[in-house]
């Protein structure tokens, strides 16, 4: 459950970022949109797959808040933080996971953020997959895995399952 100063801090200003709003409201009177932070931390310079996932989410109805290259895990976690985001979405091809997820999820812990679903997506290899999952995330996504598979999963994992475009 997130501290009363982290609920307070819903929809700051991030200067950095870009906000996709969505064109149809995956909503219901009394939740609200789906927010979604769609990261890229580390020194990866490769955001395409990033990009098509936050265009799904967003045309999916959910509002998309994506961070752009070279985020460290604090300004993920800042970002998540000032956004009130539901869900954060990791997106890691240099091979760097295993050092940048367990940080993030430290850094949300010591927040005392506990809701928010963490999605790794990108090159995990299957063996590094249970202790990501140990550590917190939710689900990884490995490449060519379906959009709307990754759509369906944060609909279901956020409670907001049975909500359509």
């Amino acid at each position: 459950m997130r501290s009363p100063a982290v609920a307070g801090a819903r929809r700051g200003a991030v200067a950095a970022h870009n906000v996709w709003p969505s064109m149809s409201p995956a909503t219901s009177p009394t939740q609200g949109k789906i927010r979604v932070v769609v990261a890229k931390p580390g020194l990866d310079g490769h955001d395409r797959g990033a990009k098509i996932i936050a265009r799904a989410l967003r045309d999916a109805g959910m509002e998309v808040i994506y961070t752009g290259l070279h985020q460290t895990p604090e300004q993920i976690v800042e970002t998540v933080i000032q956004e009130d985001a539901d869900a954060v979405g990791l997106s890691i091809l240099s091979g760097a996971h295993m050092t940048l997820v367990p940080r993030v999820v430290e850094l949300l812990r010591e927040q005392g953020i506990e809701d928010v679903v963490i999605t790794v997506g990108g090159t995990i290899p299957a063996e590094d997959i249970p202790e990501l999952k140990s550590l917190g995330v939710a689900e990884v996504f490995t490449p060519g895995a379906p959009t709307q598979a990754i759509v369906d999963f944060i609909r279901g994992a956020t409670g907001r399952a049975g909500v359509s475009p």
